[in-house]
């Protein structure tokens, strides 16, 4: 699929992680699951009357913005293949060819009706200041622009309501609010978000693109979308945050991840790959690592091992240049 040939991740926990050069298909990846994900927990839902195939066709067209669908098939194959186990046993697969036009014909799903979990998929790029447009240009127009990882993310972040919550998630939220020293509210009257710092407010737009990032995940706690059955999935979770942000930040999701939430997490960076080692043995858990090079994509542990990659070996070949200096 795109430009992925085989993968098979097995034993997975509640957090995984993808690493790899830019081009290697780990957002490709990454957007198929959480298409898979979003259509188990669609089906059947409320006044939802498509069956799974026209779920999972819709979410594939609005997802990767193609048509026919068979463009998403890898170049050189004939058709793509994809298959989602649950620890129940619940099997979720389906297949298509490149000359698949809307409709996608071979489905199969066990999954039982999932009518409270609601995923999520957050982009690298900023939503915030966007949302109103994001949703606007989608219900207005019903044209390709952002796909839908961004319209679904924009959907959720309604304001946060009173009620009671997850514990951990409560814990979480405030180590949130204390790393970006405020917290997000929402004019109704003027339909804008502004950032709370003290007894100031700030126009989210005139904020940093970390803290936009980071209050994304604090307004899906504490709105209530998310549960502890859901699946969080984030793209490139480096970007636009500092070290010490992303040190921080890391520890929250190590607090949700056990909690039950599943994160599914891609980067490019040394630094949180190293921060998630430590974090591994610190918590002693399982975090399998997806080490996308030269065409193949291999396993691993952080629990066991740090992988074996190119991002690994430019950080080492930094460290013997510096040895070199004078």
């Amino acid at each position: 699929m795109g430009p992925i040939s085989r993968f098979e991740g097995k034993h997975l926990q509640n957090i995984n992680l993808l690493i790899g050069k830019n081009g290697t298909g780990k957002t490709y990846l990454l957007k198929t699951l959480y298409a898979v994900v979003k259509t188990i927990e669609l089906y059947r839902r409320g006044q939802e009357n498509r069956n799974e195939k026209e779920i999972l066709s819709d979410k594939m067209y609005w997802t990767f913005q193609t048509l026919p669908l068979g463009n998403i098939v890898k170049k050189g194959q004939s058709n793509v293949f994809f298959q989602i186990t649950s620890d129940k046993g619940e099997v979720f697969d389906c297949s298509f060819g490149s000359s698949t036009t809307k409709l996608i014909q071979t489905l199969t799903n066990t999954f039982s009706p999932r009518p409270n979990v609601n995923s999520i998929f957050i982009p690298a790029k900023e939503i915030l200041s966007l949302r109103e447009i994001i949703m606007d240009s989608r219900d207005r127009y019903a044209e390709f622009g952002y796909d839908d990882t961004y319209v679904d993310l924009a959907k959720a972040l309604a304001p946060t309501t009173k009620g009671r919550n997850y514990t951990a998630f409560s814990e979480a939220r405030q180590s949130l609010e204390n790393l970006i020293g405020g917290k997000l509210e929402y004019d109704l009257d003027r339909k804008e978000w502004n950032f709370k710092k003290g007894k100031y407010k700030f126009n989210i737009s005139i904020t940093s693109e970390g803290i936009k990032k980071l209050s994304i995940l604090d307004l899906l706690l504490g709105n209530h979308y998310l549960t502890n059955r859901s699946v969080i999935i984030i793209d490139e979770i480096e970007a636009n945050l500092h070290p010490s942000m992303i040190e921080k930040f890391l520890q929250i999701l190590v607090m949700l991840s056990k909690a039950g939430i599943q994160f599914f997490i891609s980067t490019h960076s040394y630094f949180v790959i190293k921060n998630l080692y430590i974090m591994a043995h610190q918590n002693k858990i399982h975090i399998p690592t997806f080490s996308f090079e030269d065409n193949k994509i291999t396993q691993s542990d952080l629990l066991k091992e740090m992988p074996e990659n190119s991002i690994i070996d430019e950080s080492i070949n930094i460290y013997k240049r510096e040895l070199n200096l004078d």
